[in-house]
């Protein structure tokens, strides 16, 4: 594996212009090291936990948690009929002040609440450590307290900003093309929205799962401190391990999948398609090269008037709502 490549503080037009387009992950050191929330945490993670329950309304949100025998690794049940954590509804002041509780613990269960939207929880939080990167990019600010815990290998279907306010994280990223070297959980029983891969990073199991030593070779990695965040493409494949007793992050999900973008659309295609005979599959492989990925695809019904394009046409909200009518109208016909 590689480290990922790392820039300094960079500014949002720099940014969309030289370093988005390579559809690589990056590491932005320092681009939060002002905020007041990366400051308190400099003192003491209990000062950091203050500022941010200080913008707590007191709506609860949810929160996972491990038994401590599984070293705050959260993953599907050993039979995987189920997973190894429960979920519980709190506030995150209740989750703060449950974090200075086991802090000291030699073996703390593990316990984070993901993701939480901070306008409907903790109002006033994002104007007060604000990133001007993300200005323009309609990203909804959310927030991700807890322990020394893990997130499960996972890709998103939206670009993401990630910016580590408090403790320490290792970030273990793989390319799309990666894919079929991690061997991919089920689809739609996941253990918080996106399928995981099935292989422990912190503890590969390469007898059973061989192939993922051809992941590793496609690997980068990242360390981030305080104030130190990361960008990670569409697509790209992460593992998340929190290092600290008290870990705060706060990341940026935008240019989101409309619908399910085109994760729904592969779901469908195993349905549609996987289960043909081959020579079906390779026609079809042909007809998705020529209107989906093929160079030229965008143009493909240059040939008609524009009246007559329908579905085949450039994109634009028009041709957009066709393709929805007709998928839904097919759809419902059976």
């Amino acid at each position: 594996m590689k480290p990922v490549e790392e820039i300094g503080e960079v500014d949002a037009a720099t940014f969309e212009a030289e370093h988005r387009p390579l559809y690589q992950p990056l590491v932005i050191r320092g681009l939060a090291r002002h905020w007041p929330v990366v400051e308190h945490g400099q003192r003491s993670a209990q000062q950091a936990l203050d500022h941010v329950t200080q913008f707590d309304n007191g709506q609860p949100t949810d929160v996972m948690l491990a038994p401590q025998s599984e070293r705050g690794r959260f993953f599907y049940s050993p039979d995987m009929r189920g997973f190894n954590f429960r979920r519980e509804k709190l506030s995150l002041t209740d989750l703060a002040r449950h974090l200075r509780e086991i802090a000291d613990s030699a073996e703390p269960i593990g316990i984070y609440a993901g993701a939480t939207a901070m306008e409907s929880h903790l109002p006033g939080f994002a104007q007060a450590n604000p990133l001007p990167l993300i200005a323009g990019m309609e990203a909804t600010p959310r927030i991700w307290v807890g322990n020394a815990t893990q997130v499960a290998t996972h890709f998103d279907l939206s670009d993401n900003i990630a910016v580590v306010a408090v403790g320490q994280r290792r970030f273990t990223l793989f390319p799309p093309e990666a894919t079929s070297s991690l061997y991919v959980g089920p689809l739609n029983i996941t253990l918080a929205g996106q399928p995981v891969s099935m292989v422990d990073p912190l503890n590969p199991d390469l007898e059973n799962y061989p192939d993922y030593a051809k992941a590793l070779e496609l690997g980068q990695f990242a360390d981030l401190e305080p104030g130190d965040a990361i960008f990670i493409p569409t697509l790209w494949w992460h593992h998340v391990a929190a290092q600290a007793p008290i870990n705060i992050m706060v990341n940026y999900w935008h240019n989101d999948a409309v619908r399910g973008g085109g994760f729904i659309a592969l779901v469908h295609a195993m349905l549609a398609i996987r289960d043909l005979p081959i020579r079906q599959r390779k026609a079809w492989r042909a007809w998705f090269e020529h209107f989906v990925f093929g160079e030229g695809a965008p143009d493909v019904a240059a040939h008609l008037p524009s009246h007559a394009q329908g579905v085949n046409g450039s994109a634009s909200p028009s041709r957009d709502e066709q393709i929805r009518r007709f998928v839904v109208q097919a759809l419902s016909s059976n």
